[in-house]
């Protein structure tokens, strides 16, 4: 299984970010990408790559551990980027720094059970909204005009703010591809523990 583990924003905020990107996606450039759906759109902490489901056991009982010690926190999304010329996100604002820290944990209590994770990546909270076609075989000249239109994408999102919500919770969640693109399923929860 490929697995992930996450914090899912409440359909309220999903609805606003939903209700910003649609205009969005009728500017110059946006017909070329692949745009995620509103229910794909989450706050990835750790990606854990294919993980056999005897370890299932282990790893719910290191998330549950985690949860037990990190704090509901108020976050929102705000404000959009780019990664180089393939990606398109939302950013997220507010106790950024208690999400960070929850990362930073759900990293190492599942290493400790299925090894480091598959994704070593800097943690960067942001939600995926679109993804540019592979760049294999194309010319320099062509991905400047991609990054340039994913600036454009970004900057119609910069001045976003959605509503506050609480993250109260991690998810372990699977990832299965279908047609290229993904499908995502929660196999557990665990409420993060009350705010001091």
């Amino acid at each position: 299984m490929r697995l992930f583990v996450a914090v899912l924003p409440p359909a309220e905020a999903l609805q606003g970010l939903s209700d910003a990107v649609a205009p969005v996606r009728g500017l110059p450039g946006a017909d070329r990408l692949r745009w995620t759906t509103v229910a794909g759109w989450h706050l990835t902490l750790a990606f854990l790559g294919a993980v056999p489901a005897e370890r299932l056991p282990e790893l719910e009982e290191a998330l549950a551990a985690v949860a037990g010690v990190h704090p509901a926190h108020r976050l929102r999304i705000a404000g959009a980027g780019r990664f180089g010329d393939r990606v398109l996100w939302a950013g997220v604002e507010g106790r950024t720094r208690e999400l960070r820290r929850l990362a930073e944990a759900v990293a190492e209590a599942t290493a400790e059970v299925v090894g480091e994770p598959a994704d070593t990546f800097a943690f960067h909270p942001h939600l995926t909204l679109a993804r540019a076609g592979s760049t294999r075989g194309h010319r320099r000249a062509v991905q400047r005009v991609a990054a340039a239109e994913l600036e454009g994408l970004a900057a119609a999102l910069a001045d976003y703010r959605g509503p506050e919500w609480e993250a109260a919770e991690l998810h372990l969640m699977k990832s299965d591809l279908d047609g290229g693109f993904a499908h995502y399923e929660s196999l557990g929860s665990w409420a993060l523990a009350d705010r001091d």
